[in-house]
């Protein structure tokens, strides 16, 4: 459905807690109708269960079923945005893609291929992954659909580097990727959350020739989220905007179970600030990503990343309300 359509039915919502208590039955996102069961969505959220690109820890790829269950105590009105993103639009889970764990092009291609049905058939995607190498085939289909896009990437890494061990397609090399492929709008890229020591400063140099502008975790602290949001969305404009987050931009105390930890990170709160900010920009997709459930503790990253993703439906259900 597009952003003026108006809907002809109600949309389908999560389970009633009431009903059914929060630990039982299927764990989709949220609680939500799967996408099979309610014929079409306005906004899909698509598991991609692949972490071969990963350089350090693995285990990302069991990220989408532990969003999933950690998603089950979400409800369903969102009183710092003022909506109720399941009423306003139809949401679904549109489960996973199968992707191939031994071969990193053939599984972008699967990434692709999924987006675009679900693009082709009406719904906006909020990607959980998985490793950052997945937000490659994402952006591609982004710029077919919308041109070039403004991109605001958080984490605490850049992900511009060249290649890992040869390899040009890993999680730290899609943004690269992205700018040789002309997937971005060069006037409109940022960095967010960045931090930690780099390979050298020319790491640094590269990424401005790209076009991108950092602002580090430190920058987050001193200037304050109001101001943050202030200069993110003067840089984006009315562009259409992908959100790429990985979850490594939240400190380790708030998300530890994740690939490559930095720390000195944002908090949960400084990062959902940013996001509500966002309220009213033209986001036409957006991930969730790099989450590896092994390392952490009591769901502390998997409830972020799950919020997050709330985050990013509810701002997408402004948009079709």
């Amino acid at each position: 459905m597009s952003e003026t359509s108006t809907p002809t039915t109600t949309p389908v919502g999560p389970v009633d807690s009431s009903k059914t208590p929060r630990f039982a039955g299927i764990a989709t996102f949220a609680r939500l109708p799967r996408l099979e069961d309610v014929g079409r969505a306005d906004i899909a959220v698509m598991g991609v269960p692949f972490d071969s690109g990963v350089s350090y820890r693995p285990g990302a790829r069991f990220a989408p079923a532990q969003i999933r269950e950690a998603s089950r105590l979400l409800r369903p009105y969102h009183p710092g945005l003022d909506v109720s993103p399941f009423a306003a639009v139809q949401v679904a889970d549109a489960g996973d893609i199968a992707c191939n764990p031994y071969n990193i092009p053939e599984a972008l291609d699967a990434v692709q291929e999924g987006a675009s049905n679900l693009l082709d058939a009406g719904s906006k995607i909020v990607t959980i992954g998985g490793d950052h190498t997945i937000a490659l085939p994402l952006l591609r289909e982004m710029k077919r659909r919308h041109g070039p896009v403004a991109l605001l990437h958080f984490d605490a890494h850049l992900d511009t580097w060249d290649t890992y061990f040869g390899a040009d397609y890993t999680h730290g090399t899609p943004f690269r990727r992205a700018f040789e492929e002309d997937l971005l709008d060069t006037e409109a890229l940022t960095h967010a959350g960045i931090r930690g020591p780099l390979y050298s400063k020319e790491d640094l140099t590269d990424d401005a020739r790209m076009g991108f502008g950092i602002t580090s975790a430190m920058d987050v602290m001193n200037q304050g989220v109001p101001a943050v949001v202030q200069a993110l969305r003067e840089r984006i404009g009315d562009r259409p905007l992908y959100i790429s987050i990985d979850i490594d931009c939240l400190d380790p105390a708030h998300a530890p179970g994740t690939g490559t930890p930095e720390a000195g990170g944002l908090t949960s709160r400084e990062l959902l600030g940013i996001l509500r900010g966002l309220a009213g920009t033209n986001i036409v997709g957006a991930d969730v990503v790099e989450v590896a459930p092994a390392y952490d503790h009591a769901d502390i990253t998997a409830v972020a990343a799950s919020h997050v993703a709330y985050e990013l439906v509810s701002l997408m259900a402004l948009q079709g309300r």
